[in-house]
């Protein structure tokens, strides 16, 4: 497969998922500013802002209508609900050939009726809006695995997405265990997860802190949990490497995602709590190191050769 083509569908699984964890975490945090009439609106705008890497002035009031213009609105910026979009069509449009129709129609009607779904929001507010994200995003996620080859294309787009979960999940839990007194409560976080329902039928225990940070990092079932992320991340890398390289040893992004699944599968879950900002600054710092890894191995650039003329021709 051609570099670019796998980078291309790497950023499309990338972008989507983005997308759809943005517009997730977006409507939790909104959701709360809206019940709560006493919530800090800087306080939570700011720990949102935090949660997605995007710096604020420390001296200017951070409102909710400016914080939606940048996460949400902004087509400039990849951080953003539009940006992310327009990555993924953008990738799209250059792995053409590769993906399939109905794929191309997805991304593109998508992107197009984005304006139109600004201008709703702007006037009723983001709920609309982000729930066409997370309804879109499902639908692209649908037909990548229905009209697409299992091939190494395919494994190319679900690694990104993978890795775009791990590193969006990690930084969600972290807005919720630093900004404890602006973040949701654990209930809302987890239907802000889509992880509502499952965790219900894995217990009873619906107020159990712990319970729910276990059931989100640490169960093999549930596809939008850590470790079923970083399981599916592994497989992907395995069934792209040549099949005639017997040795794996070189290869640092399986590496990484390996002492990531050992620290995960070996932890005492009752306490999990406690270990929770070191843990999800460890998965955050291991999306780097394998994103890294995966640009340096498949999608290597080289520096443009330039002729020199000589002997004055």
């Amino acid at each position: 497969m051609l570099s670019r083509l796998a980078e291309s569908l790497y950023w499309i699984g990338r972008y989507v998922e983005r997308a759809d964890d943005t517009a997730r975490i977006v409507d939790s945090y909104v959701h709360r500013m809206v019940e709560d009439p006493f919530n800090d609106e800087d306080a939570t705008c700011r720990s949102l802002f935090a949660i997605l890497g995007i710096e604020t002035v420390a001296d200017q009031v951070v409102t909710t209508t400016e914080t939606l213009q940048k996460i949400v609105y902004d087509a400039e910026s990849s951080n953003s609900i539009a940006g992310a979009l327009s990555g993924a069509f953008e990738n799209g449009r250059r792995s053409r050939d590769f993906i399939s129709s109905e794929m191309w129609v997805a991304l593109n009607s998508t992107r197009n009726r984005l304006p139109q779904m600004e201008g709703i929001a702007r006037r009723l507010g983001p709920s609309q809006y982000l729930l066409y994200v997370r309804e879109r995003a499902a639908l692209l996620a649908g037909l990548t695995d229905a009209t697409l080859s299992h091939d190494d294309g395919w494994h190319f787009l679900v690694l990104g997405r993978s890795i775009e979960r791990i590193d969006m999940s990690a930084r969600l839990m972290r807005g919720r265990v630093m900004g404890e007194d602006h973040a949701p409560d654990w209930l809302a976080f987890l239907r802000a997860c889509g992880a509502m329902e499952a965790f219900m039928r894995s217990t009873s225990e619906l107020h159990d802190a712990n319970g729910v940070a276990a059931f989100l990092l640490l169960d093999r079932l549930f596809p939008r949990s850590v470790l079923y992320s970083l399981n599916l991340a592994d497989t992907c890398l395995f069934e792209i490497q040549p099949s005639s390289q017997r040795i794996a040893s070189a290869d640092l992004a399986r590496q990484s995602l390996a002492r990531a699944r050992g620290r995960l599968e070996f932890i005492d879950s009752t306490r999990l709590l406690e270990q929770l900002p070191e843990l999800l600054e460890m998965l955050e710092e291991t999306c780097s190191r394998v994103n890294g890894a995966i640009t340096e191995r498949f999608f290597r650039h080289e520096d443009t050769v330039s002729w020199s003329a000589r002997g004055g021709l």
